[in-house]
């Protein structure tokens, strides 16, 4: 996302750049989702968040129908276009079957990853772009795990608490917790804690 100047503080919105990418990615129509006010929402890179404003606008010289996203950990706002809301990434919250493959990601052992810094984080930055839910799980649970054994440098730490957030963001609706609650819940289904603290052992690749 670019931000766009300051259609109202803190609120970003797809470019046009952003839009022609989009239609010009190979990949086969998405259905249409209608999103409602008050829809309960994930947008990828941000997290969670809620609809919480329907209505026509004109942004560079074109009138549209927007949905504005109060995104929840950081009361940042961000804009969609309705029409292109599915093709963006713009989700539902998990139901109860997805959430429960997600509290499975974050129970497994960790998984390979590169033992060179640089391979590492990119590896995991990759992950956490695709906006799977369950590359999320696998990169906090992985950080977590390393965290815990060896240490995280202080760009995979960033790394660490943005992904945790963005997952934690997703969980509060899903699990019906507050923030505190939902992060007690991640760590204890990894066998960490949020000092660092922990059992699993990290599995380097060769």
């Amino acid at each position: 996302m670019i931000p766009l100047g300051r259609i109202e503080e803190d609120t970003i919105t797809i470019t046009e750049q952003t839009e022609e990418h989009l239609s010009d990615v190979d990949v086969e129509p998405l259905p249409h989702i209608e999103f409602e006010i008050g829809d309960n929402v994930v947008y990828p890179h941000h997290g969670a968040g809620q609809v919480i404003r329907k209505e026509e606008k004109d942004v560079l010289g074109e009138r549209r129908e927007y949905l504005t996203i109060k995104i929840l950990h950081n009361d940042m706002t961000v804009m969609v276009p309705s029409e292109n809301a599915a093709l963006a990434g713009l989700r539902r919250v998990i139901n109860d079957e997805t959430l429960k493959k997600v509290q499975a990601v974050l129970q497994d052992e960790c998984s390979e990853m590169p033992k060179n810094w640089n391979r590492r984080f990119k590896h995991n930055r990759d992950k956490i772009k695709t906006g799977d839910i369950y590359e999320l799980a696998e990169v906090v649970r992985n950080l977590a795990v390393r965290e815990s054994e060896k240490g995280l440098s202080t760009g995979e730490k960033q790394m660490f608490t943005r992904a945790k957030r963005i997952l934690a963001s997703e969980l509060m609706y899903a699990l019906s917790m507050d923030e505190e609650e939902v992060e007690e819940h991640i760590h204890g289904l990894m066998g960490t804690t949020p000092n660092g603290n922990g059992r699993k052992v990290a599995v380097a690749a060769k």
